[in-house]
């Protein structure tokens, strides 16, 4: 993931000043009151020992497949003094219309939250999203979010980050778990638990205050979960007693807390049901109804909500192009003055339009009903694509078929990232023809559009939309480099003998930074693709941000459109209810097992960088949990690798081996900060694994003889640093 570089950057910066955004201050908080309290108490110490390999992802709370009873003896409702009568109904008075008074201090928090659904029979998941359009805080410019889009989808991400507000929390003396350590947050003591309300399961997870808002009271407590969440499922959020920095116990919100304490009233009388559920399923996951600062529940969209666009349009493409090469016109096709590569081609694609108008940078999809919660885009005649391919010397003087190798370039670029030095070596030292399209969505042309949305976040299915047609068009490169009339019918792949210079019957994926994190989307849905690499990867685009160093040129737009710290917390994750249809982290369940219909489960790798300063290593670390592939350990030398367990919840590489892995990559960069932010000491090791000859040895060997080999004998894997 790159976010902006050289042309890019002057590119962003026109674009910036393009856009006139105003500046507003953000809203400020009331005061919660407190009540001395002790410290709190340790947590049990944490086992050391890696997880159960069968299941990394979670750790079982119960045995009850269905959801927790509540109808067990509860004691009667009792009715609270004149006080706190008083309070709550001043609370509920104060809540705006559709917003959630668990936690008053921004609409939508908690989030994400089945408070802001309702029951609808007709989706799998048996309800539909129905957050209210002014519950998102208006852009400087006064233009507010219709949230429409959103509303189509019957869950919420699995992808989630939660977010709540706990006025005057310390994160130290309310003992939030810790990225570095996940076991103390399945430990029976650990103060954030996400649990599954049907199976009881316990989610791994860490969770850390906004360290980058200015203000406290602008400072969102943000949970991580460390895994994927599950397709459909519903879940049950509980804080344990919070506490400031003086060890004083945080009050809880009043209406949370006559929830909890089963405090009378008539207009809480509709949600308590699915309160009591919540408590039940926490009290099964070890939490104490007592001593719940907060709990709330969310349900996650199901597959169908998430990937039906993206199937659909795929599909409807395929049907019509049948077992053939899209129509192509060669724009180019000459030597090039490079030692490794001796020809390039380039030229156009015909690929199916499902966007709007010409299906450039700003379009929607095409709906026939676009009131339709439930429509699916509909084509709207045909597009062009660009495509570049380079043929190796190695190919050309050879006499074997060249691998042919799909590659992914990174954000806001183009395909000619294929000319990148490392590229062209790769494709030299092993016999490679590259090919690569634009990720159209996040390619150059698309930067004006990424300004206008960080200045309008309700611009964003613009966004989503396209990226998915950009991986229609990947999927119809793959059907030109592959199938009979295509690439294979250009006179200039054939030797003097005759023979062609491709093997046609093999496709491989290889990306890098965004073609990594893109790429897992196109593997998910790529019925062509057989094995692909991912380098320097991660999922999803809500956690990689506020860690990413590069981040920062794009709030140049985005900090003055919304001022305030929290409403662009708020903000970065509502969008990852749209971006899972464009991205890897909504496809990634999907990859190496329980693939879509029609599609093959791939065999994957994942070349991670260490103290990666663009994609952060833990995002790499979620989607190899979510495909359940195998760590080469050591993960890193002794005392660099700061987890307690390192590779948690993934079991160690066998080799020589056949099926899917994850490699760490150390070129001596400084460690990730432990904090939400970016790093920012030493130099960013981004683009070393990628540029490394042992790394393409091993690339090498798992795409075309389908064996992952151990280049490191046995050591941690150590990349060279790049000049």
């Amino acid at each position: 993931m790159r976010f902006g570089r050289g042309s890019r950057a002057v590119a962003m910066a026109v674009a910036v000043g393009a856009i006139a955004v105003g500046c507003s201050s953000g809203e400020g908080s009331s005061d919660a009151s407190t009540s001395p309290a002790a410290a709190p108490g340790s947590t049990d110490s944490a086992t050391t020992d890696p997880p159960a390999t069968d299941a990394p992802t979670t750790t079982t709370a119960g045995t009850d497949e269905s959801t927790p009873s509540t109808d067990a003896a509860l004691p009667e409702l009792s009715e609270p003094d004149v006080a706190t009568a008083a309070a709550i109904d001043d609370a509920l008075g104060a809540s705006p219309a559709g917003c959630d008074p668990l936690d008053t201090r921004a609409c939508l928090l908690p989030f994400p939250s089945d408070a802001y659904t309702v029951g609808d029979e007709s989706t799998d998941t048996g309800v539909r999203v129905a957050m209210p359009n002014d519950a998102t805080t208006a852009n400087a410019q006064g233009v507010s979010v219709d949230l429409t889009e959103w509303n189509r989808n019957d869950g919420f991400s699995p992808n989630s980050t939660l977010l709540a507000y706990v006025p005057g929390i310390a994160a130290e003396t309310s003992k939030l778990p810790s990225w570095t350590d996940l076991d103390r947050s399945l430990d029976n003591g650990s103060t954030v638990v996400i649990a599954d309300t049907a199976t009881g399961e316990r989610i791994p997870l860490w969770a850390e205050l906004d360290v980058k808002a200015s203000d406290d009271a602008d400072r969102a407590l943000v949970i991580h979960p460390a895994v994927v969440l599950r397709e459909g499922h519903h879940y049950a959020v509980g804080l344990r007693t919070m506490y400031d920095a003086d060890a004083r116990a945080i009050e809880p919100n009043v209406v949370f807390r006559a929830y909890r304490d089963r405090l009378a009233g008539d207009a809480l009388e509709d949600r308590r049901p699915v309160m009591e559920t919540t408590f039940a399923a926490l009290a099964a996951a070890g939490m104490d109804r007592a001593d719940l600062y907060l709990a709330w529940d969310f349900t996650v969209a199901s597959t169908r909500s998430l990937s039906e666009r993206m199937l659909s349009i795929r599909d409807t493409a395929l049907a019509s192009l049948g077992d053939a090469a899209p129509e192509f016109t060669v724009t180019s096709s000459a030597p090039t003055d490079d030692t490794n590569i001796a020809l390039q081609i380039t030229g156009t694609y015909t690929v199916p339009n499902f966007l709007t108008n010409d299906g450039g940078p700003g379009n929607r999809f095409s709906y026939p009903d676009a009131s339709d919660p439930d429509a699916l885009p509909a084509q709207n005649g045909t597009l062009q694509a660009d495509f570049v391919c380079n043929v190796s010397a190695a190919t050309m003087s050879g006499t074997e078929p060249a691998h042919l190798v799909e590659y992914g370039h990174g954000l806001l670029g183009d395909p000619d990232e294929i000319d990148a030095g490392n590229v062209r070596d790769f494709a030299n030292e092993h016999n490679i023809v590259f090919c690569a399209t634009y990720w159209a969505g996040m390619s150059s042309p698309d930067i004006g559009n990424a300004a206008a949305t960080l200045a309008q976040i309700g611009n964003f299915p613009t966004v989503a939309d396209r990226l998915q047609q950009g991986v229609l068009n990947q999927i119809f490169l793959g059907r030109l480099m592959t199938r009979d009339r295509g690439l294979s019918s250009l006179p200039e792949l054939r030797r003097a003998d005759g023979s062609l210079m491709i093997d046609t019957a093999h496709l491989d994926y290889d990306g890098n930074s965004q073609g990594g994190i893109m790429g897992i989307m196109l593997a998910a849905v790529s019925p062509d693709i057989e094995r692909a690499v991912f380098g320097v990867p991660g999922i999803n685009y809500s956690l990689l941000l506020p860690r990413s160093v590069d981040f920062s040129e794009y709030e140049a737009v985005f900090k003055p459109a919304y001022p305030n710290d929290l409403d662009r917390m708020i903000d970065i994750n509502l969008l990852q209810m749209l971006w899972d249809r464009g991205e890897g982290a909504g496809y990634v369940q999907h990859v190496t097992a329980d693939p879509y219909p029609g599609t093959p489960a791939k065999t994957v790798l994942l070349d991670v960088a260490f103290g990666d300063w663009q994609v952060s290593e833990l995002a790499a670390m979620v989607a190899a949990r979510a495909m359940n592939v195998t760590i080469h350990r050591p993960v890193a030398a002794e005392g660099r690798w700061q987890e307690v367990t390192a590779g948690w919840g993934l079991e160690t590489t066998t080799y020589p081996g056949t099926g899917s892995g994850i490699v760490v990559w150390d070129s001596g960069a400084a460690p990730i900060p432990v904090d939400g932010v970016a790093p920012s000491a030493g130099r960013d090791p981004h683009g070393d694994p990628r540029s490394d000859v042992d790394v393409r040895t091993q690339k090498a060997a798992f795409l075309f003889d389908d064996t992952l080999i151990d280049v490191c004998d046995g050591a941690p894997c150590t990349a060279d640093a790049r000049d």
